[in-house]
């Protein structure tokens, strides 16, 4: 669990860098709004509030007595704590701008201990006013001139301490704190609502104490722009322009290149300012793609893919019934051991070579006669007799043989087309007496 110490609006720092009377700042009467997911980006329309009546602030006072030279010791523990130069002090002071919390805020404050900045956990009450960076992360604390920087603990495991005067304000709700995370960019102008009057909005310029506000109506209804397919911060930025908060349902936030598949509401709901509106984004690595899902591997068509080329007259599944031409036959389906019907018969397997005068195709039966002509030996890739059909050469183009021919002249015959084997395309087959057997 995380210590923190309760602050209240209006009570004095028991350990302040200056002293609360001296009238740096003046806090507010202003009850804590809930807010979605407890993470809010610095850049969020109606985060931090406002008033027209008074300065909130006295940043001028603040930077004469840190640059005074009795102040010398605190200045450098206050520039320390919020890393910056001792002479860069002026130049931070004329970049923040006065604010007041909306709400319950979690941050690491600073006391003011033996010449130096001592941090600790804190969680502001709504109300308090804030001087604020070009990212909209609380930086000071007006009334005292504490430096505060962003709270790095987790906030669903916090124990809070009401003590020294900090007793637990009205409206309390240790669920609906937040914790400010930096804009993705240095933002020219801070979007504010008035703390007395909420349908009355503040347009201040950073960097300015209400000198250069502009004012309009909260009530008026903004559409939400299209955003899927945009980055989370880009998609923020969006919203930002058009006076509507960011939201996410998961934990944390995403980093700012995640893409954004949905939002909710949809694009073109009107709403009024300072709505939140919640993104979807896709996993990390993905593209458009929604949560929990992987996008199609690279080079899927939707077409099946072929091994090797095909002829433009087959077809990758069957050919077509009526095609007799040698340059698409149909493979064989009979399982080893089976019988097939003799060379030369309809459907039936012509011999792959031609045989000896008398002899079987697949070399069973006697022998041949120590008379007769020597068998002439099959060319290479032919069958061999064994029952296995003859090898088919997937992916060679019409026309062409996996094997070149046996020798000899060749002879016409009137067999159908071989069903099985690799077809010679522009050739005749070889003719030879009928086997009488079956193949094993």
């Amino acid at each position: 669990m995380f210590d923190v110490k309760a602050v209240a609006a209006g009570v004095a720092s028991r350990a302040p860098f200056f002293d609360e009377g001296s009238g740096l700042g003046r806090d507010a009467d202003v009850r804590s709004r809930p807010a979605h997911g407890g993470l809010q980006q610095g850049d969020a329309p109606g985060l931090y509030g406002g008033t027209g009546r008074q300065a909130i602030c006295d940043v001028e006072r603040l930077e004469r007595y840190l640059t005074e030279p009795r102040n010398d010791r605190k200045a450098r523990a206050w520039a320390k704590a919020l890393g910056i130069r001792t002479d860069g002090i002026p130049e931070y002071l004329d970049r923040l701008t006065p604010v007041l919390l909306r709400h319950d805020t979690l941050v690491k404050n600073h006391d003011y201990k033996k010449g130096k900045a001592v941090p600790f956990h804190a969680l502001l009450q709504a109300g308090i006013a804030v001087l604020v960076d070009e990212r909209g992360l609380p930086a000071v604390k007006c009334s005292c001139g504490n430096p505060l920087r962003p709270f790095e603990g987790d906030k669903n495991r916090i124990s809070v301490t009401f003590e020294n005067g900090n007793e637990k304000w009205k409206g309390y709700d240790r669920s609906e704190v937040v914790v400010v995370r930096p804009a993705p960019r240095k933002l020219e102008r801070i979007s504010l609502v008035d703390v007395e009057d909420p349908d009355r909005g503040v347009e201040r310029p950073v960097g300015t104490v209400g000198e250069d506000d502009s004012v309009f109506d909260t009530r008026e209804r903004r559409a939400v722009p299209p955003l899927a397919g945009a980055t989370f911060g880009e998609a923020g930025r969006r919203l930002a322009e058009r006076g509507l908060a960011v939201a996410y349902a998961g934990e944390g936030l995403p980093p700012d290149r995640a893409r954004v598949t949905a939002s909710d509401p949809a694009a073109g709901v009107e709403l009024r300012f300072g709505a939140y509106v919640t993104l979807s984004v896709a996993e990390e690595g993905e593209r458009g793609s929604a949560p929990g899902t992987k996008p199609p591997s690279p080079g899927t068509e939707s077409s099946r893919v072929t091994e090797g080329p095909r002829s433009p007259s087959s077809s990758p599944s069957s050919p077509s019934p009526s095609s007799s031409s040698p340059s698409s036959p149909a493979p064989s389906s009979e399982p080893a051991g089976s019988e097939r019907p003799e060379p030369g018969a309809p459907g039936g397997t012509p011999a792959t070579t031609p045989p000896s005068s008398g002899a079987p195709a697949d070399g069973s039966g006697p022998p041949p006669s120590s008379t007769g002509p020597a068998p002439t030996p099959p060319p290479p890739g032919a069958g061999t007799g064994t029952g296995s059909p003859p090898p088919v050469v997937t992916g060679a183009p019409p026309g062409t043989t996996a094997s070149s021919p046996p020798a000899g002249d060749p002879v016409t015959s009137t067999a159908p087309p071989p069903a099985t084997g690799t077809p010679v395309s522009g050739a005749p087959a070889p003719t030879g007496p009928p086997a009488g057997t079956t193949t094993a």
